[in-house]
């Protein structure tokens, strides 16, 4: 008897991911106003989204360890988690709730993001899940949108605690979503061996990083991720000089990630049925440097509205792309896998975001630093043109 793909995995999946970014971005868009509200700083208000990816460095591994182990357990642990940070930031109203619910999401988060993958493994059949890949990350980047729109709604101090109820109703409706759907193991997921737990992290954790194609997919994470982190935490400040208004700026930033969503939705699902996940990580990385230099020699709105929008079009669906190949290569170490792409991101970021930070005074230097930073990666997705091919003949029957 044939199986069918279960698609309302991946329906509660997206809602738990679009849930994870709702939390780590609430206060983007009104950092001034929860600085006044909760009698902080605006440094202190960055700190509640900040602790997202300096956790998800720490606990990628072993999020993704568990995920091999335990998928279903570990990834409604995670939904629930994600549900709690948000329920404990409405205990009280003060920054000490505030943080301590974002802590609870942000060792979440890792659970939930590694696991895109070993979703579409276990729930869809094989055709179907470079799809399903894409819905799944796509979803992550509309909870960023959610979470802008929702920043421009509540723009008082007044409002804030609505928002945060808000958010902790979605977070509480996902999380029951998906443990409802995954109440049953997945009509794919592999019978595991009876082996210590120990036993079956190490060779999780050796299968995929002993993996060549692993390491450079790694390596080619820290760039892509960099520049986007970066673009989007100083694209205001960078901007400001020429004239661009911090509320044309959130536009533009929300409108980046809005192509981001729709790209990731698409172009994955195109390039993978044409064969062309080389071909397109050298386009996206190519146009994102040369949009980077446009902002650098002309920075304007109608620049920024433009470049910025490429970048979230293009840049934004290599995600889905790479996840799906490590999907298609790892099999039942996809967990830790993901982890490491996910953990090379996130340290891309940070790094980048460091270094496009100190010349946040600087925009023309910035711009071409992220432009240098996107072009360096292009060799590495043109050598991946060979391995992907080889990959594809050996999966297919």
């Amino acid at each position: 008897m044939r199986m069918r793909s279960q698609w309302s995995a991946i329906v509660g999946y997206s809602l738990v991911g679009a849930s994870t970014q709702l939390v780590w971005l609430n206060f983007a868009g009104v950092t001034t106003v929860a600085a006044s509200r909760y009698g902080v700083s605006e440094s202190a208000i960055g700190w509640l989204a900040q602790v997202f990816p300096l956790l998800y460095v720490v606990l990628a591994i072993p999020c993704g360890l568990l995920l091999d182990r335990w998928f279903r357990g570990a990834l409604i642990a995670g939904a629930v988690l994600t549900a709690i940070g948000a329920l404990v930031r409405l205990i009280g109203d003060d920054f000490g709730w505030l943080l301590a619910g974002q802590i609870l999401a942000s060792i979440a988060q890792p659970l939930v993001l590694n696991a895109v993958t070993g979703i579409t493994g276990r729930y869809l059949a094989e055709k179907d899940r470079p799809t399903g890949i894409a819905v799944g990350t796509a979803s992550i980047f509309a909870g960023m949108v959610i979470a802008f729109l929702l920043s421009a709604i509540f723009t008082t101090s007044s409002s804030l605690p609505t928002m945060l109820l808000i958010t902790a109703i979605f977070c509480v409706l996902s999380a029951v979503a998906l443990t409802a759907t995954l109440r049953q193991p997945g009509p794919f997921e592999s019978p595991r061996l009876d082996t210590s737990a120990a036993r079956a992290n190490r060779s999780a954790l050796a299968a995929a990083w002993g993996d060549p194609l692993i390491r450079r997919l790694c390596v080619l994470a820290l760039f892509p991720f960099g520049v986007f982190v970066a673009m989007s935490t100083f694209a205001q400040a960078l901007l400001e000089p020429a004239g661009v208004s911090g509320g044309t700026a959130s536009t533009i930033l929300l409108v980046n990630v809005v192509a981001g969503v729709l790209g990731s939705a698409t172009i994955p699902i195109l390039v993978v049925r044409r064969r062309a996940e080389s071909w397109l990580l050298v386009v996206s990385l190519t146009m994102t440097s040369l949009a980077c230099v446009l902002l650098a020699v002309a920075p304007g709105v109608l620049t920024g509205f433009v470049s910025i929008t490429v970048i979230g079009l293009l840049l934004l669906p290599a995600l889905p792309i790479v996840l799906e190949l490590v999907e298609r290569r790892t099999g039942e170490a996809e967990g830790t896998a993901a982890g490491l792409i996910w953990m090379a991101g996130n340290l891309g970021g940070l790094v980048v975001a460091v270094v496009v930070g100190l010349l946040v005074d600087h925009p023309l230097a910035a711009f071409l630093v992220m432009a240098a930073i996107a072009l360096i990666a292009v060799p590495g997705a043109r050598s991946l043109r060979r391995p992907i091919a080889e990959l594809r003949s050996q999966s297919q029957p």
